[in-house]
């Protein structure tokens, strides 16, 4: 069956005049972060487009690193960001791309494939990646076929005319967006920028790539896990574990014959004190929501001379799957001196002037300066079943201590991401939840690190 939909896209493109770009009309946002081995290695990405461009001799293109663009955090979002970018750039742009920081460009075929649409249409261009089955981390969207709907995959980058931009960032200021929840980006932009059939969808581009396929590719992905130099020393690296009493009997020996292994200091913090396992009783009662009690008694027993002097602190659940060796790989990259906090980055009611978070399933993990803030601030639970990482969040923000994010982390299990990312191409170094899967095939399947080769499972 002939795709109509598909001819008349193609009938669109080959019928459309306009004038071919320039690299001065260009602008290219590397969604970088505060944290300073990431501002270091956006500004190396940035350096590395301008002495590209200078080679090619056919303009510059504007360079901007997120997150000098405003001192607002929340802007990696970037709908927030929108109206900034669009009053910086009303003029003189026609194209904007979205590159991961680990994402390179090779600027002459980026600028053959923009000539082929017209910037003053609205363009939405990517790779595009889609879901197989409804997901919980897109709010089970699409839920009758979910396959339809595509979004980009980020690592590849992606692009907006400037027309589709410059709509957006008015409709920003003047439509709130429908969650109050950031968990996604990649996804509830699409979504944002679908606006239910009324504006654009994505628009496959095969030379976009999350990885390098062949010499047509005009974006490519390294890693996000860089290689800083030897790990961080398993001793600088403390553990600790929430579980309550009804899950000692099965989540806890999964921890104990998988990645908990690995720990050199690993503590278990439940409502009893169990000496068979050991865990150890804080003082606080289990609660059936969030744990805010237990996480600020943890953040104060591990600056307590009664657990080892070590720079990191990983707070995981009872049912995180994690592996260590990959997390001490990335941590070298890290000054544990400086306040640090890395983990899946999640957002709440960031276009309305909000805060990031840590989201806990996936591990949180804080350098002792971190902790030491967070602890001597006098930030404190409104209850003990508040929300640990959110509560952690809007502290850290108001200490101006920024959350980095890293994709390798994950709140969900490995079945809830789209297989067309290619997650078996990542070094992943968690996962959450032993809902309907057998949590030790997949710790062995995702994060058994062949380089370490030390757990008999």
């Amino acid at each position: 069956m002939i795709d109509i939909s598909l001819l008349s896209l193609q009938a669109r493109e080959s019928h459309t005049t306009h004038s071919p770009v320039g690299l001065e009309e260009v602008v290219l946002v590397v969604q970088s972060q505060k944290n300073s081995f990431h501002a270091r290695r956006a500004t190396q990405r940035k350096e590395e487009i301008l002495q590209q461009a200078d080679l090619l001799g056919q303009g510059v293109p504007r360079v901007l690193l997120l997150h000098e663009l405003s001192e607002y955090e929340g802007d990696w979002s970037i709908l927030p960001a929108l109206p900034r970018l669009s009053a910086l750039c009303s003029q003189s742009a026609s194209w904007f791309l979205f590159l991961e920081e680990g994402t390179g460009v090779r600027l002459a075929g980026l600028m053959n494939v923009f000539n082929r649409y017209n910037a003053k249409e609205d363009w939405f261009l990517g790779k595009r990646v889609q879901d197989d089955e409804a997901s919980i981390i897109h709010h089970y969207a699409f839920s009758e076929d979910p396959s339809w709907f595509g979004y980009p995959d980020a690592a590849a980058g992606w692009a907006l005319s400037a027309a589709l931009l410059h709509r957006l960032a008015k409709q920003v200021q003047h439509e709130p967006l429908k969650s109050d929840f950031t968990i996604d980006l990649k996804h509830e932009i699409a979504v944002y920028i679908w606006a239910e059939g009324s504006g654009s969808s994505l628009t496959a581009v095969s030379e976009f790539c999350a990885r390098q396929i062949d010499r047509h590719c005009v974006t490519t992905f390294t890693t996000y896990l860089p290689d800083c130099g030897k790990p961080v020393e398993k001793d600088k690296l403390f553990v600790a574990v929430k579980t309550c009493q009804k899950f000692h009997s099965d989540r806890v020996p999964v921890v104990k014959t998988t990645w908990g292994k690995d720990a050199a200091f690993l503590e278990y913090y439940s409502d009893v004190t169990d000496p068979s396992i050991p865990t150890i009783h804080l003082g606080m009662p289990n609660t059936e929501r969030g744990h805010c009690g237990k996480t600020f008694a943890i953040l104060r027993r591990f600056l307590n001379v009664a657990v080892p002097n070590a720079d990191w602190l990983l707070i995981a659940d009872d049912d995180t799957l994690i592996s260590l060796s990959r997390l001490r790989r990335l941590l070298s990259c890290y000054d544990p001196r400086e306040a640090v906090s890395v983990g899946e980055r999640y957002g709440y009611s960031l276009a309305r002037n909000g805060y990031s978070y840590v989201t806990g399933g996936g591990g949180v993990v804080l350098s002792r300066e971190a902790v030491s803030r967070l602890v001597s601030s006098g930030c404190r639970c409104h209850s003990d079943d508040a929300p640990d990482d959110m509560v952690m969040g809007k502290c850290l923000s108001s200490l101006g201590v920024p959350v980095t994010h890293n994709s390798l982390f994950h709140q969900a299990r490995p079945e809830d991401y789209s297989r067309s990312v290619l997650l078996s191409q990542q070094e992943v170094i968690s996962f959450h939840k032993h809902w309907n899967i057998n949590p030790v095939a997949v710790y062995q399947r995702w994060l058994l690190d062949p380089a370490h080769p030390t757990h008999e499972l």
